[in-house]
């Protein structure tokens, strides 16, 4: 019953398609066919019709050639030899020989029947006008097609002057007639073998096509389960492994948008929340060391949002292509230092320690220096979001000969290997327990690779994750410094 609905189905949505490769390819093959049978009935005749006047003509030479002789023979009458010879012709079977006088009558026949003077003989005439004295004529008598052949006698007399002969091309034509009989059957079967794999072919194309369209009508109305099977190892086969990608790929983004909005949700509802209730106990009457922390959480809530904020607007510039970089010479030790500077005593409180060596040397790049300075803050504060109270974060400048790297390591919760690739994906989080928005990853990743570098990140889970951030020297700057 399914293959009947889907082969209905194949007929009805891809009419088209089977159609038009039906239509062009019988077409084709039918005006081969066409062109074929012509041919082969063209030389089929020429050479059967070809055999038989060379026969009938080499009979009437022979026969010419014995009324010489019997002109030459002395001892024996001309005529009643000449009589005796076409009375008792040996193959009346399968010609009629004749004797035709001066005036063009005919005097004698094998068939014993002489025809009237309206008689036809367009072969005689022709033997009388060419040069060898011989005239071929092949055409209709009478409704029947035959070949008659005329030979000049070269000693005539009154009475025997030329030698016609005339037989039937009656089996020719049957031969004939089943011979192009046949080449059609041949060619009607081979319409049938082109109809029978063609439809198997079509199938084979159309099937899948459909298979694929009813995946994708299932896709845009979110259900991503569904996945096509992979049959062939063809051109079919490959667009469904394609098609398969992109539902993996749709269904994780999905998972990833569901998990995002989720935990946006989430990271708006806390700040919202503190704000909120801070608002109202500070608006029923306070003392100065309530107004004093309430101010101080207030503040401190509103700065999470303008960064979860910001996250999202850079976002959507990288997403719109409209995200652009203010890019001029810079120090990138100072902008490091600049963003360690707000999480120093964040981090005490938290019971975290930060260690950081100041290089001793310069460190020039070309880069938008409040884009770094974003890239390392969140970055550090990654770090300090994933690491328990009692770790520790290690902060270190590597300088070669045309590049330097920044890396930050920390003693945190660690990210599992199968979630490690994912990392850097937009929305993607590898711990929903922990704060964020899960986009700002995806950003700093983006701000640096417009830099002309790599941020690589290097994890063990419940050990530590290490970022590496490797940006170019200016070599300008440098070589001045």
């Amino acid at each position: 019953m399914n293959e009947v609905v889907k082969t209905a189905r194949i007929g009805k949505s891809n009419r088209s398609i089977a159609t038009r490769w039906m239509v062009n390819t019988l077409s084709v093959i039918a005006l081969l066919l066409i062109i074929a049978n012509v041919g082969i009935y063209y030389f089929m005749r020429q050479y059967y019709y070809g055999s038989a006047e060379s026969y009938v003509v080499s009979e009437a030479n022979a026969t010419a050639t014995i009324l010489a002789r019997l002109y030459g023979n002395l001892a024996v009458n001309y005529s009643t030899g000449v009589r005796e010879l076409i009375e008792g012709f040996e193959k009346k079977d399968r010609m009629e020989m004749m004797s035709i006088n001066r005036n063009g009558d005919v005097t004698l026949s094998s068939s014993g029947f002489t025809p009237d003077d309206s008689y036809y003989m367009p072969d005689y005439e022709l033997a009388l006008k060419s040069d060898d004295g011989l005239g071929v004529f092949r055409g209709n008598d009478g409704g029947e097609n035959i070949l008659a052949v005329t030979i000049m006698v070269a000693q005539p007399s009154s009475n025997y002057s030329a030698l016609r002969f005339v037989t039937s091309l009656e089996m020719v034509d049957s031969q004939l007639s089943a011979i192009i009989l046949a080449a059609m059957v041949i060619s009607l079967f081979v319409i049938l073998i082109v109809i029978m794999t063609g439809l198997y072919f079509v199938k084979s194309i159309c099937v899948p096509l459909v298979e694929i369209s009813e995946t994708a009508k299932k896709l845009a109305k979110g259900d991503f389960s569904e996945r096509i099977a992979i049959k062939n190892n063809d051109e079919i086969g490959d667009l469904s492994r394609a098609f398969n990608d992109m539902a993996d790929e749709l269904e994780n983004s999905e998972q990833i948008k569901n998990d995002f909005i989720s935990s946006v949700s989430h990271e708006l509802r806390t700040p919202l929340t503190a704000i909120k209730g801070w608002s109202e106990t500070l608006a029923g009457g306070y003392e100065p060391e309530a107004f004093s922390k309430g101010m101080k959480v207030i503040s401190g809530e509103t700065l999470r949002l303008e960064r979860m904020v910001e996250e999202l607007l850079d976002f959507s510039r990288i997403q719109s292509g409209h995200f652009s970089l203010q890019m001029s010479k810079m120090d990138i030790i100072a902008e490091l230092e600049d963003a360690l500077l707000i999480y120093i005593d964040k981090a005490k409180k938290e019971n975290i320690l930060i260690s950081y060596d100041e290089p001793e040397f310069l460190c020039p790049v070309y880069g938008d220096k409040n884009r770094l300075r974003q890239v390392f803050i969140n970055i550090i504060d990654n770090a300090l979001k994933y690491t328990d109270p009692g770790g520790r974060i290690e902060i270190s400048v590597e300088k070669r000969e045309d590049s330097v790297s920044v890396i930050v390591a920390d003693t945190g919760c660690g990210i599992a290997p199968s979630d490690l690739p994912k990392v850097k994906s937009k929305f993607y989080k590898a711990n929903s327990t922990r704060r964020g928005s899960g986009i700002g990853l995806a950003v700093a990743d983006e701000i640096i690779a417009m830099h002309g570098g790599v941020l690589d990140i290097e994890s063990e889970l419940n050990v530590g994750t290490t970022v590496i951030i490797t940006l170019l020297l200016d070599k300008t700057m440098a070589d001045n410094g």
